[in-house]
C-alpha cells in the first residue's frame, strides 16, 4: 500500500490546464518521446505539464508549440481553464412585452412574454450585434426598414440589430431572443 505522502497529486491547474498538450501531441500522432525529441523539451517535463503536475515556462510552451503546429498564444489559449460563469436573471418591461435577461460579454440573452397589441420598438439599446428571435408561442409582427414578417410558433428571423425593428405582438405571444457580439470587424 502506498502512503498518502509518497502518492504524487496533480497540481490544481489553476489558471491554465496543460493537459491539452496530450491532445495535441495525440492528434499529431506522437508519442512523448518523439515530441520530446522535436522540440528539445524533456519527456519528464512533458509528461508533467501532461498530467498538470507542474506549470510551464514560456520557452517550453514555444518549443512545444511549434512541433505541435500551432501559435505559443493559441497554446495558452487552449490550456486557460475554463470556468462557468453564473448570472442571475434581470426582468423589464418594455411597450407591454415583460423580458428576463440574462448578459454575457459576448451574448445576451432575453426570454419576453406579450398580451396581443404589446409593441416594442428600441434600436438605442442595441450594440452592433446580430440579433435572433425564435417565437416560443403566439403571433409577433416583426418590422424592419424595408420589410415586415408575422412569425409564428417555431419560427425565427435573424438580422442586424443595428437596424430600426419593432416587435408587435399580433396576439399573446412568447419569444426568445439572442443578441450576438459580432467579431471585430477593424
Amino acid at each position: 500500500m502506498i502512503s498518502q505522502f509518497n502518492k504524487k497529486k496533480p497540481v490544481s491547474p489553476g489558471m491554465f490546464d496543460f493537459s491539452v498538450v496530450r491532445e495535441l501531441r495525440k492528434r499529431e500522432g506522437m508519442n512523448i518521446s518523439e515530441l520530446s525529441s522535436r522540440s528539445n523539451v524533456s519527456a519528464a517535463v512533458i509528461s508533467k505539464l501532461e498530467r498538470n503536475q507542474t506549470q510551464a515556462e514560456l520557452e517550453t510552451l514555444f518549443k512545444l508549440s511549434r512541433v505541435l503546429g500551432i501559435s505559443t498564444t493559441d497554446m495558452l489559449a487552449l490550456a486557460e481553464s475554463r470556468t462557468a460563469h453564473k448570472e442571475y436573471a434581470s426582468t423589464h418591461k418594455a411597450g407591454g412585452f415583460t423580458f428576463k435577461e440574462i448578459r454575457y460579454a459576448n451574448i445576451r440573452c432575453l426570454t419576453g412574454k406579450a398580451p396581443a397589441g404589446a409593441c416594442v420598438s428600441r434600436p438605442e439599446v442595441h450594440r452592433d450585434d446580430y440579433e435572433l428571435c425564435w417565437l416560443l408561442r403566439g403571433k409577433v409582427r416583426f418590422t424592419l426598414p424595408n420589410e415586415s414578417h408575422v412569425l409564428s410558433a417555431g419560427e425565427a428571423i435573424q438580422f442586424d440589430a443595428i437596424l430600426d425593428h419593432t416587435y408587435e405582438a399580433v396576439e399573446d405571444s412568447e419569444i426568445l431572443i439572442l443578441h450576438l457580439r459580432k467579431d471585430k470587424r477593424f
